[in-house]
């Protein structure tokens, strides 16, 4: 069908956001059809929560350590709606910011880390707060929403002044935005409703903070060169060394000639699929390189 070769050209050719909100759409798409299925099979609605609950995190130690890649899939698991809407909502408009100023290869690493930074503060939190033990033992989470607040403070942190245009508040600048969804989620904590949720946000928004201020000081990154988001190394500036090239044969330069145009005609394909904003830090500066020519 062409609206499922759409979805996956979209996908192919989209950034790493566009990639996570597919695979949390898809999920929870899966979980509906899974719930659907035990309907029509005559069992009760209710009875997806076993399948919902093998990928939650929960706060009993005991229990994460029966099911330890719970840390993970929580922070692509949804089963409300409404949850879903406003994490995809959160990645769509800051992850763009984020891939336009920061740039499309730090996006998961943010995301995943501040997914599981949020995750280590709900379960300290469950674990040790006595205001949590009646709690304790059958809390659980899922959602996005620890990762998205880490992409949000990231990228705040490393550019506050940016301006983001609000419906009925016009230019607001992203400082700003970060700490009314930090002073919400504190304030929310005392209701007692998704408390492990707004406990998680701020996991993930202390991770995007310290993050944002390692991006600034070009101190450290939690890639190594072969890409492994989990290699966290401290590595300074090496001394500049100046060497000196051969001149280039034609079929040298032809065949650089032909490998920038053919990946020009791919940016200008993806703009015609995907529009201009989707393109990557490095695909803008490259197209905005060769218009100069």
């Amino acid at each position: 069908m062409q609206i499922l070769e759409e979805i996956r050209d979209s996908y192919k050719r989209g950034t790493i956001v566009t990639k996570l909100i597919y695979i949390n759409i898809a999920i929870f798409l899966l979980f509906k059809l899974i719930q659907l299925i035990i309907v029509l099979s005559g069992s009760k609605a209710e009875n997806i929560q076993p399948v919902v609950s093998f990928f939650m995190v929960p706060s009993n130690i005991s229990n994460l350590l029966l099911k330890p890649w719970s840390i993970f899939t929580y922070m692509f698991t949804h089963y409300d709606f409404i949850h879903l809407l406003f994490n995809i909502f959160y990645l769509y408009w800051f992850g763009r910011i984020f891939v336009e100023i920061i740039g499309n290869r730090f996006v998961l690493r943010v995301y995943v880390w501040g997914g599981l930074s949020g995750a280590l503060l709900y379960l300290v939190s469950f674990n040790i707060l006595p205001s949590f033990k009646n709690y304790y033992g059958y809390s659980e989470m899922l959602g996005a929403s620890a990762a998205a607040m880490a992409i949000l403070f990231t990228v705040a942190k490393h550019n506050p002044n940016y301006k983001v245009n609000l419906l009925f508040f016009g230019p607001v600048k992203l400082k700003y935005i970060a700490l009314v969804a930090l002073i919400i989620d504190l304030i929310s904590i005392s209701n007692m409703t998704n408390t492990g949720g707004h406990i998680a946000h701020i996991g993930g928004a202390i991770f995007g903070l310290i993050y944002g201020k390692m991006l600034i000081d070009k101190k450290t990154t939690f890639t190594s060169e072969s890409g492994n988001m989990f290699n966290f190394s401290f590595h300074k500036k090496r001394n500049l060394k100046v060497s000196y090239r051969r001149p280039l044969t034609d079929m040298e330069y032809n065949t650089i000639k032909k490998n920038n145009e053919n990946e020009i005609d791919r940016i200008l394909d993806k703009i015609k699929l995907s529009g201009y904003d989707s393109l990557t830090k490095e695909e803008k500066k490259t197209l905005f390189i060769e218009s100069k020519k």
